[in-house]
This record gives structure tokens, sequence and C-alpha cells, in this order.
């Protein structure tokens, strides 16, 4: 065992301890090393507790439906903006559109109608739909962030009437398989742990009631193991390793989930959301993506690590307890992220000299000023990039595309301005003398907006 890894198992116990766990799956992901797993405790029942064994994610099912709902999306089945009406047949609340119920900015009630947890009756399908007349709209469209699980739910359900299968059947086809899940399920099989409520004055656990969540499923059915759930926070930080293909979803896609499109606090921006994910900074540009999870006996929090010079690819931490209170376990993944960083960062990988710019936009290269500012263009990788000549070093650079059979427009594809054009004007021998970045214009010299430049002989 290496040190670091007696770091992250002391690290892992200590809460395990604390927080009073009686079983806990820790599994830390990375393209660079071989799987870490670690389990302390029991699994309650007859079966051992081993990397096999699977807890309830609970609402880490979420980014699943989320990702099934984007590749409807791809494959032009749906669009973002559509209205869950037209989707899936609904008698109430058919306007709700899908952006906004996959960041909780449709403002529908957290909950189907009712007291599941009361009861724990969970509604099946039928039920669920046909309840909706009688869910509130807490709060207007758009208004701000509120939760809602009967959301998600409506998600699944419309994405299974789309492909013709139920939720379940489209989960297993085109995510679970493709990324090797094969330990990832609706149902808790063989190996499952049980879930415990712990007294808080003494040390007896006593076990919650098995539960199914029956329509609600797409929000928080799946169990799993911490070493599937590691190689999933993986893919949603970094799907250009773990899915190389991109067979179950671009990575183009993963960027636009991880956007934050509301945060969780008004006065703490603390959590961000984005298209069914949630967006923890950490500072340094880095940032945590993943979801929390909880159900009746259990919590989970399921992280990949994106940003920093020294995080590798394909980072990802999950956190799987059997309790259904020990909150601590929510902080562990972070904790654990951060901890391999530092005592075990990425290679540091050598720079090689690469090919030359093309011809035509080797008289980009170099300083550019615009809007008072300096900017400096360069060739890296193959692209066209810019970064303001004060940037932070951690800041990334815009990046340029050509149009199809315009080499002198470029879209900017990503960073500063990204979506905006880049425009080429050259002289008379070819030689470019001017640019407009979105319609703003460049010059070799600092000039005011009615075109004064500081730098003519004849300046005063």
């Amino acid at each position: 065992m290496t040190e670091v890894s007696r770091r992250l198992e002391r690290m892992t116990r200590q809460v395990q301890v604390e927080a009073r766990v009686p079983a806990l799956s820790v599994a830390l992901h990375r393209a660079d090393r071989p799987l870490w797993n670690c389990t302390v405790g029991g699994t309650g029942n007859d079966t051992p507790l081993t990397e096999a064994s699977r807890f309830r994610i609970g609402s880490v099912t979420k980014t699943f439906t989320a990702v099934l709902v984007m590749q409807c999306r791809d494959e032009g089945l749906l669009d973002l903006d559509d209205p869950i009406g037209a989707h899936l047949d609904v008698p109430a609340h058919r306007e709700l559109t899908l952006r906004r119920l996959l960041s909780h900015t449709a403002g529908l009630q957290r909950e189907p109608h009712g007291d599941v947890w009361d009861n724990l009756d969970a509604p099946d399908v039928d039920r669920l739909i046909a309840d909706l007349v009688r869910a509130e709209r807490v709060l207007p469209p758009g208004r701000r962030y509120h939760y809602s699980n009967l959301g998600l739910a409506l998600l699944g359900h419309a994405v299974g009437r789309l492909r013709g299968g139920t939720w379940a059947e489209v989960l297993a086809d085109r995510v679970l398989r493709p990324l090797g899940l094969s330990a990832t399920s609706v149902e808790p099989g063989p190996t499952a742990v049980t879930g415990f409520l712990v007294d808080a004055y003494s040390d007896h656990a006593r076990p919650e009631p098995p539960t199914d969540f029956g329509a609600v499923a797409p929000a928080a059915q799946l169990w799993s193991t911490a070493s599937d759930m590691a190689r999933w926070a993986a893919f949603l930080a970094d799907p250009a390793v773990v899915d190389p293909t991109g067979a179950v979803l671009r990575s183009g896609n993963l960027d636009e989930m991880r956007w934050p499109l509301t945060t969780t606090d008004e006065t703490l921006w603390s959590t961000g959301f984005g298209l069914g994910l949630i967006l923890l900074p950490q500072g340094d540009r880095v940032v945590h993506v993943g979801h929390d999870g909880a159900m009746p006996g259990f919590l989970s929090a399921v992280y990949g690590r994106r940003g920093g010079a020294d995080t590798p690819g394909a980072m990802g931490c999950a956190v799987l307890a059997s309790s259904g209170t020990a909150t601590a376990i929510m902080e562990l993944p972070h904790r654990l992220l951060a901890a391999a960083v530092a005592d075990d960062p990425a290679e540091i990988v050598a720079w090689a000299p690469g090919d030359p710019a093309p011809e035509p936009y080797r008289g980009v290269l170099g300083r550019w000023w615009g809007e008072g500012f300096e900017y400096v263009f360069s060739w890296r990788d193959g692209v066209l990039r810019a970064r303001g000549a004060d940037d932070a070093a951690g800041r990334p650079p815009a990046v340029f595309v050509p149009l199809p059979d315009q080499p002198d427009v470029l879209r900017t594809v990503s960073g500063r301005e990204v979506g905006e054009l880049l425009r080429l004007t050259r002289d008379e021998r070819g030689a470019v003398v001017r640019m407009h970045w979105a319609t703003y214009r460049f010059t070799r010299n600092q000039e005011t907006f009615d075109g004064y430049d500081f730098r003519r002989s004849d300046a005063s």
C-alpha cells in the first residue's frame, strides 16, 4: 500500500467511526492509476461487505436521467425548450420546459401528490401522471431553484415513451451497458447492504424498511457499487477519456450540462446547478461535478473533478454509506479528491515541438489591441487561440475554428466570447491588418474607438 493509499484509507475510516456508519464503501477513479477502493464496516445481513456490495444511491440516479434526456436531444427527438406536454401526455403543467425541469427551476412541487414519505406508497406511472392535476406549481417557472423529484420522474418517463420502452430499459441499454456499469441496477441484487437509521443518543442502529420508489424511479431508484459510481463520476467530469468514441454522449454535451444555470442559495453562491448536475467550485478554477443522494437508510456522494494543472484525467470519487443520517460522508469525496491530487498529482508531460501555424494565420500571431486592452494570439495544439495579456495563468484561452470555405472567418468555440465570430481583414498584399471579434475592432496598436492611434508620429 502506498503512502497516498494509507492516507485516503485513514480519512475514510475516520469518517466511518465519527459519523457512525454501519457500512461505508469508497472508490476513487483516475486515468493514470489503478482504481482505489476501501470498505469499512458490515452489511447488516448475511453477506460480507466487499467492493461488490451494492448501496442505494438515491438522487445520484437523476444524473443518469439527465444524460438520457441529452441523448434524445442529440438525436433530434426533443428540444430542451420543449414543454413536457409535447412528449408526455400529462393532464397539468404541460407547459413546463424540459430545461427547467432538468435544472430544478420549473417551480413544480418537490414530491408526487400525497404523503409518499409517510406511507411509503409510491405511485405507479398512471397514478403519478393522473395526480399531476393535484400537484402544485409552488413557484413561477424560472423564478429560482426548487428541487423536484417529481420533475425528474416526468423526464424519465418522457424518455421511455420516446424510446418505446420503460425508463429502466432505456437506461440499461443506452448508458449502463455501453459504460460497463454492470453493478448498477434498479434492483438491489444479492450483494445489497442493509440501510439503517442510527440512534442519535446510543449506538443502536435500526434497519430502515425496504422501499421501491415506483414511478419516481428516474429520480432516485438505482443501486450500485462505489467502483461503478467512481467511474460514472469520472465520465461526468471527463467523458473524452471514459467514453472516447462518444457512445453515450459527446463531450460537448457534458460541457453544456456542467454550465451553471442557477445557484441553490441566493446569498451563498457556493453551489451551482446545471442540467441535472450539482456544481461545487473548489477554487483555482477547479470544480467538482456530480450529485448527492439520500434514501431511507442510505446516503451517497458521487463527484468528478475538473480543472487544475495537477488534476489527472478521468478523476472521480464515490462514497456510499448505509446510514440515512451520516451527513459527514457528503464532504468525504471532496476531501479525498483534493488529497489525492495534492499527494499524487498528475504527471507533467514534457513539451515537444509541433507543426508551424498554417500560412494564412501566421500574420495573426502576436499582440493585438481591442477595446483598449491587449491580447495575445497564438497557435497551439493545431488551433488559433487568444488570451488577454493580463489574464490569470489558469484562465482558459479563447479557441477559434474557421468556418467551412471561409478561412478568414472563424468561430469562437470555447473561452472568452464563445460562439462569436472573428473576422480577418487583409490588405492588397494579403497581410492581416485588422480583425473584428464579436464586432469589436482589433488593431496592432492601441487605438481609441474612433481610430486614434497613440503611436502615430503626429500623436499629441
